[in-house]
Order: structure tokens, then sequence, then C-alpha cells
């Protein structure tokens, strides 16, 4: 089991801010990580769609043997994980929801907590009903910024448009005066400058990314499925325009994945 692989999905390119992650905690596992180009965003599809979508990712990666699942995706964490469980039952499967939660209720001091995300991911309070659960006492105050992952994807993060979109976005929230946001979409992490201009008053942004690494090395270490190589591999699959994919990825990662990425297409079965 140890020499299986660790799957990685996501809609597009968000996902390789948990990846990066990952990587840096585990360097020996090997990674399969798979952006669902075609189909970004998912956070203006219906809830069965997206149940679809995920399903299918899983699938695919299924395929490349992998021994844990990871649902670097907010909008696929928020409506398809209970699916996911129970249709892959045996895969350990971890999402995004979670992590990030708790670590937004161990940085705020105030107990009071932003969380931003796609209209699907605010839609189904996935974080708000998550962090009542784990602390009833913590105020949650939600935004939805549908035009964030379009900018992440189209590589116009540190663009002036993507700062007044920002202030757009972020002004009602403000007033709320929160000490910690959830950056509640993997593609969030790329636009965290511009978010920290527009906030202003210091406030910690939640990134679960370290989160998430550090759930899945407690989960492998303690089911005794670490991969004992010292270095492991990345392999990249994308379901539509590699080229675009491989120019954020190479801003995010610091690194050429040329020679590592593969356009696929999945389908259902």
């Amino acid at each position: 089991m140890e020499n299986k692989g660790v799957g990685i999905f996501d809609s597009g390119v968000g996902g390789l801010t948990v990846l990066k992650e990952i990587r840096k905690l585990l360097p020996g596992e090997t990674l399969y990580y798979l952006g669902d180009t075609a189909r970004v965003p998912y956070g203006n599809k219906s809830k069965d769609t997206v149940i679809r979508y995920s399903i299918q990712n899983t699938r695919f990666l299924l395929k490349r043997g992998i021994k844990l699942l990871v649902v670097a995706c907010n909008t696929s964490s928020s409506y398809a994980m209970d699916t996911l469980r129970k249709e892959f039952s045996e895969l350990p499967i971890i999402g995004v929801i979670e992590p990030g939660s708790r670590q937004a209720i161990e940085a705020s001091k105030s107990g009071h907590i932003g969380v931003i995300g796609t209209k699907a991911t605010i839609k189904s309070n996935a974080y708000k009903n998550t962090i009542s659960i784990l602390d009833s006492k913590a105020r949650v105050y939600q935004q939805a910024c549908p035009l964030f992952v379009p900018i992440v994807e189209e590589g116009m993060h540190r663009s002036k448009f993507a700062h007044e979109i920002a202030k757009y976005y972020l002004e009602p929230i403000k007033k709320y005066h929160i000490d910690t946001l959830i950056l509640g979409c993997t593609h969030y992490p790329l636009l965290s400058s511009v978010i920290n201009d527009v906030m202003v008053n210091n406030v910690k942004l939640i990134n679960s990314g370290k989160s998430v690494a550090k759930k899945v090395y407690e989960y492998l270490l303690g089911h005794n499925m670490l991969a004992k190589a010292r270095k492991g591999g990345v392999e990249f699959f994308v379901t539509d325009a590699p080229e675009q994919f491989k120019k954020i990825s190479r801003l995010l990662l610091s690194e050429d994945i040329n020679d590592h990425i593969k356009e696929v297409v999945l389908e259902d079965e």
C-alpha cells in the first residue's frame, strides 16, 4: 500500500496550492493531480453536476492506483464528500472544509470569522456549519466571490482589475470586524496579496493547504502507509488547455512541468 500514490483533484489550477503543501511535508510520496480545466469553475454548477464531476475525477485517479484521495476543490468538498465516501467506501478521502475550519478557529482571537468562496460553497453553508459544530461561540460571515476563479485561471490575479473586483466583494464583509478570513477556494491563495490590500487591518488569511497536508501526513503515518522513498514524483492531468495550466503552475510551483502533464478525457462509467 505504501508504494501507491496520493490522488488530488480540483476544477482547475487552484488545487496546486494544496499539492505544493503536500509535497513540502511528504516529499517521498508519488502524487497524481487532476485539474478539470474543461469544466472550470465548479462554483456555478448545480449540486448534482458537481457530484457527477467529482465521481468521474475520483474514478480516473483510482485507475492510477492511489491509496488516498484529496478533494482539493472546496465546491466538491461542500457538495460531494458524502457521496464520494459512500461510493468509494474503501478509499480514504480528505476534503478541505474541516481542516480549514479548524485552522480558522485556532487562529481567531475574536471568534469573528469570514469565509469567501464560490457561490456553491457559500450556498452550501459547509464552512459555517462545520465551524458551528467545532465552536458554537464563533460567528461566521460569508461572501461569494464568483469572479475570483476565472481571474486566477486567466492569470489576472495581480491586475488592477483583480484589485477592483476584490474591493467590490470584500467591502461588505469588513463591517463585521473579522480577524480571520478563510480562503474558501483553492484558487484564492493566488489572490492573497490583493485580498490583504483590501482588508487592510491585518486579517489572518486561512489557506487550508497546510492543514490538509498535515491531515494527509497524520493519516498515512497512523495507518502505516507512508512511502519509503526519499523523493516521489508528480504526474499532472488536465481535461483542457494544458498550455494555460502550465503557465499558471510554473508561477505557483516555481518549476516547469512540461514533461509531466497529459491532457485526458473523463468519462461516465
